[in-house]
């Protein structure tokens, strides 16, 4: 039987420590919290802020996300053409830089979501509740205005301060299908007079943004990550949430705002911090699994013909393409920040075919948008720069090392709970794919139960996306371990 009796909320606690975090916010952070709730107050009467909270904002998240960051509004202007504003919630007006808050988020830098618990990198009295784009709650923002084309160009970009009013807190699954006629509208959206329409709006936006990233050669992938379904803190089954087309719209305005404020900071000539997606350096490895479906890839690292090869699997094969997707990823390999200065070029995000990227829409969730957000207002306000290039290097180093460690807490947790979920089945066979192979070690991907392990027997001649049946010989749910031999 499943073990009902381990404890997966302490077991991730000790998880964040083991990797450098502090799951427990000082008591500086403490202090500073009982002064906020005048100076939210405060802020928002700020007078040279944009008065918006009559117009439909909506924002569509997880079920049970209260953290939220983005809000979204459209309307048509003519011809075709439409006008979206995306609203970043003005995490920088509530926490100072310098604060003790600002100083422990720096250096905790991003939020850590386990599965059985979340780790905030900031107190939930504010990601959760005053710096989040609640429903029903005035909030200040950073709004990014987009004019789109009929055919989903991107043909001008204003950036400025407003305040907002979230009309409709929605959610992926609800709205999702609502929006692919599988379910009755939502309530949160019936109760809104033109919340609908206005649904209908960007939804339609999101297609051609998305037709226009395809056309560039964006990756598309189908979702590679289990999540744990546990009742009463006894693990009983992993499963894929489906992608919908409410998750390609929020995915479509979050990137289409991201490449305007990257593009609106070199225009002034500012210093940015940008998220780089290298071109992948295991291409031979890339091709040879294209070659297996009969696809001969580019000799040389090809966004595009990448992209079409996985609409084509995605297409011919549904229900194994996020066996695909997981090969594919881990060949791209993760993402880094690095600082741009004015007049240089650095490379751009392979996985999203764009030159110019930068993340900046979730400032209650991770300290580079934050930073971001810093730099945007000292150009809108003409100021002086809020950090110095060495200084910038260092924080997108830390970023990037805080985010990988958050990704092993996460990856760690998940195998955690898969080993608690294998515990009775113990030398049943299973059909896998190879998600890793160097010298430290070659894993393996149950087809089935999307559990992840490590082949301790057999693994000579194994490379990545290979597939494979694979024996269960031990798990160790404590550290996580899945070991298994090749049959």
């Amino acid at each position: 039987m499943p073990n009902s009796s381990f404890d997966f909320r302490a077991r991730a606690r000790k998880a964040m420590v083991e990797v450098g975090f502090r799951p427990d916010f000082p008591p500086q952070v403490l202090a500073e919290l009982q002064l906020i709730q005048q100076r939210v107050a405060e802020v928002n009467k700020r007078a040279e802020v944009r008065d918006l909270r009559s117009l439909l904002w909506s924002s569509i998240d997880n079920d049970t996300s209260r953290d939220l960051d983005q809000v979204e509004y459209a309307e048509k202007i003519s011809d075709g053409v439409v006008r979206l504003l995306v609203g970043i919630a003005d995490v920088d007006s509530i926490v100072e830089r310098g604060s003790g808050m600002d100083q422990y988020a720096s250096a905790e830098a991003t939020s850590v979501y386990t599965g059985v618990a979340t780790f905030p990198m900031l107190p939930p009295e504010l990601s959760t509740q005053l710096t989040s784009l609640l429903d029903n709650q005035e909030r200040l923002s950073m709004v990014i205005e987009l004019t789109i084309s009929s055919a989903g160009e991107v043909t001008s970009h204003d950036i400025y301060s407003a305040l907002v009013l979230n009309r409709a807190k929605l959610a992926y699954s609800s709205c999702g299908a609502w929006l692919e006629d599988r379910a009755p509208v939502p309530p949160e959206v019936a109760s809104v007079a033109g919340m609908e329409e206005q649904l209908r709006l960007q939804q339609q936006i999101s297609e051609q943004l998305r037709g226009i990233r395809k056309q560039q050669g964006a990756l598309a992938f189908g979702n590679v990550e289990a999540n744990p379904v546990v009742q009463n803190g006894e693990v009983k089954d992993l499963t894929l949430r489906g992608h919908n087309v409410a998750e390609d719209i929020i995915e479509s305005f979050m990137v289409a705002a991201n490449v305007a404020i990257a593009q609106f900071l070199k225009e002034q000539g500012s210093l940015s911090l940008r998220r780089v997606v290298r071109t992948p350096r295991r291409w031979d490895r890339i091709q040879a699994i294209a070659l297996q479906f009969g696809v001969q890839l580019p000799p040389t690292p090809d966004a595009r013909a990448l992209s079409d090869f996985l609409e084509q699997r995605k297409a011919a094969a549904p229900d194994r393409f996020p066996d695909l997707s997981v090969s594919i990823v881990k060949l791209l390999g993760p993402g880094e920040y690095v600082v741009e200065p004015p007049g240089e070029e650095r490379e751009g995000h392979f996985g999203l075919a764009v030159h110019d990227y930068t993340h900046s829409t979730a400032p209650n969730r991770r300290y580079a948008d934050l930073v971001t957000q810093r730099l945007l207002k000292a150009v809108l306000r003409a100021g002086t720069a809020p950090y110095a290039q060495p200084e910038l290097r260092t924080i997108a180093g830390h970023c990037t090392e805080r985010e990988d460690a958050a990704r092993k807490v996460e990856r760690l947790m998940r195998k955690v709970m898969a080993a608690s979920l294998l515990t009775s089945r113990i030398g049943e066979i299973f059909d896998g794919i190879v998600t890793g192979a160097s010298p430290k070690g070659t894993y393996v991907r149950l087809l089935k139960l999307f559990a992840e392990g490590r082949i301790m027997q057999g693994t000579q001649g194994l490379d990545v996306g290979d597939k494979l049946q694979v024996r269960l010989h031990s798990v160790d749910v404590d550290r996580g371990f899945i070991d298994f031999e090749r049959v």
